[in-house]
């Protein structure tokens, strides 16, 4: 998938003190690496489940929501094991970013080997996969997420069928390793996405973007 775009990619934006990316800097990479509107509003809900997080812990919100923003940027152009999110990685190194920020970029793949051992690569761990989920959960109902409960979602983690690429391994391991139970957890993220949800397209009848 677009793998001859790698040599000589232009790097865009800058980085402010400490190695935290700007938020609008941060959705110009993603946008210049990442063409698919469904990779985009998946960055854009991992964000409002990371900004969320961040607001609960009393963490860093800018950095946590840059770090939800990008942490799947190089998919697109590397969506193979063996390259992302490694290749995106180095790209962020040039750029700056802090070994933390990238560390918990890597950490939310498995196979990188690099180990969630801060709150914030277990936040994104935890948010990434489940904030897919409920996107998938949401677009077959009819009002979308306006009305969708844990409950449900829940339910639809026990069809196998269902959005089969979505690891429900990965959904219930995050959570355990935020220390939240599975129930809350998904809760707090549904809750999080729908203040987003037009920009998701994630409300029935609402005009879908993806802009800043």
């Amino acid at each position: 998938m677009r793998l001859g775009r790698g040599t000589g990619h232009r790097i865009i934006g800058s980085v402010l003190e400490g190695g935290v990316m700007d938020r609008h800097m941060a959705w110009q990479v993603l946008c210049e690496y990442t063409q698919s509107e469904n990779l985009r509003k998946h960055a854009l809900a991992v964000e409002a489940c990371m900004r969320a997080y961040a607001r609960k812990f009393g963490e860093d919100e800018d950095k946590w929501c840059v770090v939800g923003l990008i942490h799947d940027f190089d998919y697109e152009m590397y969506p193979n094991a063996a390259d992302h999110p490694l290749k995106g990685s180095e790209i962020l190194k040039e750029k700056g970013v802090s070994e933390e920020a990238r560390r918990a970029i890597l950490g939310h793949a498995d196979y990188s080997g690099v180990p969630r051992d801060t709150l914030l690569a277990k936040a994104l761990f935890a948010c990434d996969e489940l904030a897919g989920f409920i996107t998938a959960c949401s677009l077959v109902r009819p009002d979308r997420i306006t009305s969708l409960e844990a409950k449900s979602v829940r339910k639809r983690m026990k069809d196998k069928a269902f959005a089969r690429s979505v690891s429900r391994e990965d959904i219930t391991k995050g959570a355990e390793e935020l220390g939240i139970p599975l129930e809350e957890h998904i809760s707090f993220c549904i809750a999080a996405m729908r203040e987003i949800a037009e920009q998701l397209g994630l409300v029935p009848g609402a005009a879908a973007h993806t802009e800043n």
